[in-house]
């Protein structure tokens, strides 16, 4: 085990190594439109992505037997289905590496959220593992690899907070405002392939330019019908706007979380301390970029 932490660490560059806690953070969806359909079932979107200060963390721990074993197991979710450890798999099959790996998931983004909690732990395991084993895969390479996982953790691996076109796999970097907002979390899954399954979804929003959208414009398409299976998230989306204005609250992704912008930190923590009793709400900072974007 010492030859192989030595061989880990050797000429790593930067202090990421296997004593770190390994970033997965949030992301919204500032808008999403559904502008297609292929031929295969898959929906054409357009969407933006940006990181948030709020998320999963994960740690690994080198293991010389070749094996990949999730330390932390998720109530419902079999290991061998887990994101992160067919990601690690994944990197074994594509590059012929003999490393295994123990990993430990500190979970703090909710399953069925709109968060892309899962893609984000998938994508933080490709970058990890790609620098801990010495791979040198580029991030283009990543970002392939990344695509078979799911269509959103391609734009994890990206790094920057993005314009999103195709499933999501193309992808033009943003440079957004310094941004605060309220998430809130309504206590439901919203199951992703329910949503776009919905007969009254709509499919046919004009596309836009990336370099005509400005702050604020666009909504997300799978908002209604989330709002209309799952009442709670209407409730929190009502909330919201009656305090903040139709424009400022949104869904996330196919949901069920939502949030507002707001001015600034103190505005968002004065109407996170409205929040009605039990109601679950996070004040977060949208990032300029993924953490791990100058890995």
């Amino acid at each position: 085990m010492g030859a192989l932490n030595n061989a880990m660490n050797h000429n790593s560059g930067d202090d990421w190594n296997w004593q770190r806690r390994w970033p997965a953070p949030a992301k919204i969806n500032l808008f999403l439109h559904v502008v297609g359909r292929r031929d295969d079932g898959y929906h054409l979107l357009q969407t933006l992505f940006r990181f948030l200060d709020y998320g999963d963390s994960l740690q690994f721990f080198p293991r010389d037997d070749g094996k990949v074993t999730l330390t932390t197991p998720l109530p419902g979710v079999p290991p061998e289905n887990n994101l992160c450890v067919r990601a690690a798999r994944l990197l074994q099959a594509e590059t012929g590496c003999n490393y295994g790996v123990g990993i430990a998931l500190e979970k703090r983004l909710p399953l069925g959220g709109g968060l892309g909690g899962g893609s984000s732990d998938a994508a933080t395991t490709l970058l990890a593992l790609n620098h801990l084993w010495q791979l040198k895969l580029d991030r283009a390479r990543l970002q392939a690899l990344a695509l078979t996982l799911g269509a959103d953790v391609p734009v994890f691996v990206f790094g920057q907070n993005a314009f999103a076109e195709g499933v999501g796999e193309r992808l033009t970097a943003l440079s957004l405002p310094d941004a605060w907002y309220l998430l809130l979390v309504p206590p439901v899954a919203a199951p992703t392939a329910r949503i776009f399954a919905a007969p009254d979804l709509c499919r046919d929003t004009p596309r836009m330019r990336v370099a005509d959208w400005q702050p604020g414009q666009g909504h997300n398409d799978l908002e209604p019908v989330a709002a209309a299976l799952y009442p709670k998230i209407a409730e929190c989306l009502a909330w919201l706007r009656s305090r903040t204005g139709e424009a400022a609250s949104r869904m996330s992704g196919s949901g069920a979380s939502v949030f507002a912008e707001c001015p600034n930190e103190k505005s968002a923590r004065a109407l996170a301390a409205e929040l009605p009793v039990g109601w679950r709400g996070e004040v977060v900072r949208g990032l300029p970029a993924h953490p791990l974007a100058a890995l």
